[in-house]
């Protein structure tokens, strides 16, 4: 069986033909109003841009989502979570005032600001998974207790995972700080020169695995699990994460985290991707780099696997930019080849899909109902 995903490209002859007006549309064609019940807090999954970054959605696109769910019964709230390196986003307060300064002000979207993993990406819970890497995943609590989501993602390159669409951004985007250590390494957080013996860590360890050691904290290896709480828990950014995870270990166990997500609210998600500004970066950058392709449009699906692979598809079958990271790869500017792989040689963003169908999350096989 073939999954839906609805589509309309960037051309606009007239008012009803606006982009906002394609996206409440895709909304109605997808049947996104089926999965929201009366009442429902919907979490409007979003990534709201690191400072610098501009290749992030419209929170003008985000507000018809909003009114459209507003107009199906449900309660919607526009939601992220703290980020795992040290930057505008990796605590609640910098997070909020990052997302309002890149205009996801309630005036703008209509909905509030909630970071679902809390101040200090400490609110998460735990949910069974049992598959190849995790036999539970941390999911941030405010998008675990939402009775509904709608995942708005932002199609564009990613270093490590090819690319990212829907499915890693129910992974990263889900996962408290602690989570995406989990996803990126198993190799344990350290403690840099700069250890400021605040005890922090200390008191927060759920493993009683770190002590002061000459004056400084000190995590025991044999008895840190690698939750990553140190993390987030330390103010001064002093305990870093580990990267050290083989690209495709890497995306198996972030597609283990998207599926966790997507457990959490099987029957009640739907996804909208972007395949705007396609750069070669995710959105965590404080910049945004010049776009792969043209412009492409937008897509709607209930099947998160089916519109990454669409995204991909129709990413894959542009002419790529000359001016444009393809430019210096000096590849893959001819329709038919893999844009990301020619800038990301090392990341294979293929394992994504294979494997998310092989966990049940969707199929690759899709229909493209192209809207008009």
């Amino acid at each position: 069986m073939s999954a839906k995903v609805y589509f309309f490209n960037m051309r606009a002859k007239r008012r009803s033909e606006s982009l906002s007006a394609k996206v409440a549309k895709l909304f109605d064609a997808a049947g996104f109003a089926n999965i929201i019940s009366e009442n429902d807090l919907v979490a409007i999954k979003i990534h709201f841009g690191e400072k610098g970054n501009n290749a992030y959605i419209n929170p003008v696109f985000v507000r018809q989502v909003v009114e459209k769910i507003k107009n199906s019964g449900g309660k919607p709230f526009l939601t992220d979570t703290n980020t795992l390196y040290k930057g505008s986003r990796s605590n609640g307060i910098d997070h909020i005032v990052t997302a309002i300064e890149n205009g996801f002000a309630y005036a703008v979207a209509g909905a509030p600001v909630v970071i679902a993993d809390g101040i200090v990406s400490k609110d998460s819970v735990e949910v069974k998974i049992e598959k190849k890497h995790f036999e539970t995943v941390k999911i941030a609590s405010g998008i675990y207790y939402a009775n509904s989501m709608i995942v708005m993602s932002h199609f564009k390159g990613h270093e490590m995972a090819g690319f990212g669409g829907a499915i890693k951004n129910l992974a990263m985007g889900c996962a408290p700080a602690a989570g995406k250590q989990q996803q990126h390494s198993t190799v344990k957080p350290f403690v840099d020169k700069n250890c400021r013996r605040c005890l922090s860590c200390i008191r927060n360890c759920p493993e009683e695995a770190i002590s002061l050691v000459d004056g400084a904290a000190y995590i025991d290896p044999e008895k840190c699990v690698g939750c990553g709480e140190c993390i987030s828990m330390c103010y001064f950014g002093v305990i870093k994460p580990q990267w050290k995870t083989g690209n495709r270990e890497f995306i198996e166990r972030m597609t283990e985290y998207a599926c966790g997500a997507f457990l959490t609210k099987k029957g009640k998600i739907a996804f909208m991707n972007f395949v705007m500004n396609v750069t070669p970066l995710c959105d965590c950058t404080p910049w945004s780099d010049a776009p792969l392709v043209p412009d492409v449009g937008i897509l709607a699906s209930l099947d998160p696997v089916a519109i990454d692979q669409a995204s991909y598809d129709l990413v894959t079958n542009q002419h790529g930019h000359r001016n444009s990271a393809l430019g210096e790869a000096n590849r893959g500017f001819e329709p038919g080849e893999d844009k990301f792989a020619a800038v990301h040689p090392e990341a294979n963003g293929l394992v994504q899909l294979e494997y998310a169908e092989k966990l049940g999350m969707g199929t690759r096989k899709y229909e493209l109902v192209e809207l008009n």
